[in-house]
């Protein structure tokens, strides 16, 4: 029997956790986390990493394993995923992995470009000139040195842009000669499952679950990391907020109301890439016995 990956993903908030937490406790696997920032120790209520509790239940891969200013990527993800699977499928026939960090998942689905990692020079480089020329400027060296890439990427994303520019610098050819979008076959089939609820349904515990995460301390967590925030780790909805809150843009109760506002839209980004995958088998994540039946089925 050929081994087989399940993947469980969905937008923010849709129940995927306690899902998986039933699941691979049924199964008797442990959960491959694919959620980009709770990979970072020091983020725990702002990205709902799993409790205490529900670590001891299940064992968790990829949770609490960096630190904010740790260099990764979904390159080095992929990689390390690839050599975990590798170990779980001498022991068992299914492994899980679950969270809605899209590129993560199409890393590990589907393969990633072979880009070369930025030495730590070229990265401090290029923090200094966006601290000191701005994005715009940076913007316009992309369109001069890769202007095929600089049609297609997310321009108000520094990450985006000063990653492209890191390549150009460092090896001498366009990100754009790097990107083969070609899918690599896996030694292992893979199963799709989508998550999702209605939308109002959806909204509902995106907003309660902002409510939980600032009673549990959210607001302490973000002035702890306050000092950091110009580490790509904190551009991350929650954090950023109120970072602006603590600068005196906005009270904090318009904060709370702008993460709840980007959480939704974000969720709305994350529903849009899944579905373009004709591989991705939706359901409502109460339905547990038509997901557990099409697991076994597949």
């Amino acid at each position: 029997m050929k081994k087989k990956l399940i993947v469980i993903t969905g937008p923010t908030a849709v129940g995927k956790t306690e899902l998986c937490l039933s699941i691979a406790q049924e199964m008797g696997i442990p959960i491959i986390n694919a959620d980009s920032r709770q990979l970072f120790r020091e983020l725990k209520i702002g990205t709902a990493s799993p409790t205490p509790e529900q670590l001891q239940i299940v064992k968790h891969y990829f949770v609490g394993t960096l630190s904010i200013d740790d260099y990764y990527s979904a390159s080095i993800y992929e990689q390390e995923v690839m050599i975990l699977l590798d170990k779980l499928f001498q022991k068992n026939d299914y492994a899980l992995l679950s969270g809605g960090s899209m590129m993560y998942i199409d890393a590990v689905c589907n393969g990633i470009d072979d880009i070369p990692t930025i030495d730590d020079n070229t990265r401090i480089e290029m923090k200094r000139r966006l601290e000191e020329e701005g994005l715009e400027a940076l913007v316009e060296e992309l369109k001069r040195l890769d202007p095929e890439h600089y049609r297609i990427v997310d321009r108000q994303n520094p990450r985006r842009v000063i990653h492209a520019l890191e390549i150009c610098h460092m090896t001498g050819k366009t990100y754009t000669s790097f990107r083969k979008a070609e899918k690599k076959q896996r030694p292992f089939n893979i199963i799709k499952i989508g998550l999702n609820r209605k939308r109002e349904e959806l909204y509902q515990r995106i907003n309660l679950r902002v409510d939980k995460m600032m009673n549990e301390g959210l607001e302490e967590e973000a002035r702890r990391m306050y000092k950091y925030k110009g580490v790509n780790a904190l551009n991350t909805v929650g954090y950023k907020e109120l970072f602006d809150y603590f600068e005196g843009r906005w009270p904090l109760e318009e904060a709370v109301e702008r993460i709840k506002g980007n959480t939704r839209r974000y969720a709305r980004k994350q529903l849009t890439w899944f579905k373009r995958d004709e591989e991705m088998h939706w359901f409502h994540p109460d339905n547990r016995t038509a997901i557990m039946k099409h697991i076994y089925n597949t």
